[in-house]
This record gives structure tokens, sequence and C-alpha cells, in this order.
């Protein structure tokens, strides 16, 4: 099996950023952590992290035939971006949405995901952690599908 790991904007300055929301650990510290999941799980893993919305639905689009699994955090995305929910649903790739913080007990305006309609699962709060866990998620649902 094959995952993409695909993060919005912003998640390239984990560590920096509002570490009172989002902790101290790095992006690179979260490419690691996937890394070692992936192998635990005997998965491949590969990450892409953009800025731009664009970018975001060209990796969907690309990753149609090739990717079992999506574990995506759109950050500011979530709320905003029909086009990337278009993207999901026109590649119909088992996807987790992944939020570090947990966003239900943040802003009004946090409180919309766009994405969620075409995702199997969402997982919020739990950290860099929550996306191990929608790795788990994916090995799970391959599984049940008879696809592992």
């Amino acid at each position: 099996m094959k995952f993409l790991i695909l993060n919005g904007p912003n998640i390239n300055m984990l560590g920096i950023r509002e570490k009172n929301i989002y902790g101290t650990e790095t992006y690179e510290d979260l490419l690691k952590l996937c890394r070692e999941k992936a192998e635990e799980l005997g998965v491949e893993v590969s990450f892409i992290q953009s800025n731009h919305e664009g970018a975001l639905v060209d990796a969907i689009q690309e990753a149609y035939g090739v990717i079992d699994g999506i574990v995506f955090n759109p950050a500011a995305y979530t709320h905003t971006s029909v086009a990337i929910l278009d993207a999901l649903k026109a590649v119909s790739i088992p996807t987790v949405e992944v939020h570090i913080s947990d966003v239900g007990s943040r802003e009004e305006f946090r409180q919309v995901s766009y994405v969620r309609a075409a995702c199997f699962k969402t997982i919020t709060g739990h950290g860099l952690k929550g996306y191990t866990e929608a790795m788990e998620a994916l090995v799970d649902n391959n599984k049940m599908k008879g696809n592992a």
C-alpha cells in the first residue's frame, strides 16, 4: 500500500508558529514520525506540503491510480476550499482528515470543514499522533475492503 501525507498552508512552520496551539515539534519531526509508522505498518509513504491551493489539488489528482490512501491536513483550506473537496471526490481515494489542534474548540469559522464530506474519518486535537492514527485507519479501511 502507498499513502500520501498531504499538508496545507503553514504546516511547514510547525515548531515556530503558535506553539501554544501546535506545540514545539517541527515539520521534520512529523515526517520522521510518519516514516517510522509507515515502516511499522509495512506501507510506502510520500509527503507533499504546499501553501498553494492549486498545488494541493494537483497532488490529489496525481495520486489517482497511484496512491491507496491519503492522510490530509488541509490546514486553513479546510474551511474555504470547495476545489479541494471536488478533487477528493473526483479521485475517490480513501482519505482521513487530520488536524493537530482541536479545531472544535477554536474560532467559529474553524467549525466548518468542506473536505470532511470526502473523508471517511476525521482526527482532531491529537497533535502529531493524529497522523499515525490516520495511517492506522487507512490500513484498517483497506483490510475491510479486502485490499490489504
